[in-house]
């Protein structure tokens, strides 16, 4: 295996889908499927990043928030993406719901889709990783007697509770209930993960997500895209976004130790967590680039459990699934290859990795002349 390096400056990362993977080089995505008959079908778009429409949009902190918004809109386009090129089978069908908003809307049927996924996948992310803390906090603190003292106020004639801010003297508590906190989100992320391992697709996409970190790797060590080359890498790569995850965790614990640690009550704590987290995100995106491009004692060892938490998402590949990773890969920096046999929808056709490099041109067959 491989040693885990600091990764060169140009950065090109990826993303798993069902039998697939997808990679974002600085000016192009490209998704590739595996379907059941053999063939790979792969996609390429296009894109301009938001720093090069608006310089400030790729300042520091900004970016992260940035980076944040862009890959979850992409990361849900690209997975219906790739359900539409593995064929019909893998589509599932849109709810009543679904299709009723489209008609009000005056929407396509998939852009409601997309954003119905968007919004339940937003919904359910704050709810277990915000929501399900505080309450842990807020429990914590009930256990320990971390309560504001109510006191009555008067609006408009009439006496109403509310609370009144921690004594100084409890402030440890307050602490307390936020390392608390923070803990429970580990814990939540980690039990979260090890569940989705448990479904065999997912499973297989996790293997796909080893096959995509093995040929960045590849990739940063200029060596030829081959699935030889890129097998003996390691699957832990320390830009994954699962690695992201785990630094957010970490940096919204910092934070909130200095920041409405001494709020008591459940609600106040929730939104203040919602209302930092582009903050925490911007600050945990430079962490994350700052450890992936320095290597020295303190950034491997500050890397190393953002690496093992990958573990639970990145599992061994095989060499049919380091094919795919490596085709998305040579047609995002390179473009579609020349001639390629094309699907209805315009995707290119490809039954060998080596269709996908750099100038290659599938042969062009000649018409046939009619005999006189």
């Amino acid at each position: 295996m491989s040693e885990v390096k600091s990764c060169p400056r140009v950065d090109i990362g990826g993303q798993a889908v069902l039998e697939g993977v997808m990679m974002k080089a600085p000016d192009a995505i490209a998704i590739t499927v595996r379907r059941p008959d053999g063939t790979m079908v792969v996609q390429r778009k296009e894109y301009t990043p938001a720093a090069k429409k608006h310089k400030w949009l790729g300042w520091p902190i900004i970016r992260g928030v940035v980076n944040m918004g862009s890959m979850l809109s992409m990361g849900m386009s690209t997975l219906e993406d790739s359900m539409k090129m593995l064929g019909e089978e893998y589509e599932e069908e849109p709810t009543k719901f679904e299709k009723w908003l489209a008609e009000k809307l005056g929407k396509n049927i998939d852009k409601v889709v997309m954003g119905v996924a968007i919004v339940l996948a937003v919904v359910m992310a704050v709810g277990l990783f915000i929501g399900l803390p505080a309450g842990v906090e807020w429990l914590t603190g009930k256990l320990i007697g971390f309560n504001a003292a109510e006191v009555a106020e008067v609006v408009e004639g009439a006496e109403v509770a509310a609370e009144a801010a921690v004594p100084a003297s409890d402030s440890w508590k307050g602490v307390l209930v936020t390392v608390v906190g923070g803990i429970s989100k580990i814990v939540i992320l980690i039990g979260y993960m090890v569940l989705c391992g448990m479904v065999p697709d997912v499973r297989r996409t996790f293997q796909y997500h080893g096959a995509e970190h093995k040929t960045v790797y590849c990739n940063e060590n200029d060596l030829p895209l081959t699935p030889e080359n890129a097998a003996p890498f390691t699957t832990l790569h320390p830009r994954c976004g699962t690695a992201f995850l785990l630094i957010v965790m970490v940096i919204s614990m910092v934070l909130f130790l200095f920041v409405g640690r001494d709020i008591s009550a459940f609600l106040p704590r929730f939104l203040l967590h919602l209302a930092l987290l582009p903050v925490v995100a911007g600050v945990s995106y430079e962490v994350l680039k700052g450890l992936a491009h320095k290597d020295n004692a303190f950034t491997r060892a500050a890397r190393w459990p953002g690496l093992q938490m990958q573990r639970l998402t990145t599992k061994e590949p095989d060499a049919k699934m380091l094919e795919v990773a490596i085709v998305s890969m040579n047609v995002a920096l390179h473009g579609m290859p020349k001639n390629a046999p094309l699907t209805e929808e315009g995707w290119a056709i490809l039954t060998d990795y080596k269709q996908s490099e750099e100038g290659y041109e599938f042969p062009v067959e000649e018409p046939v002349e009619a005999a006189e």
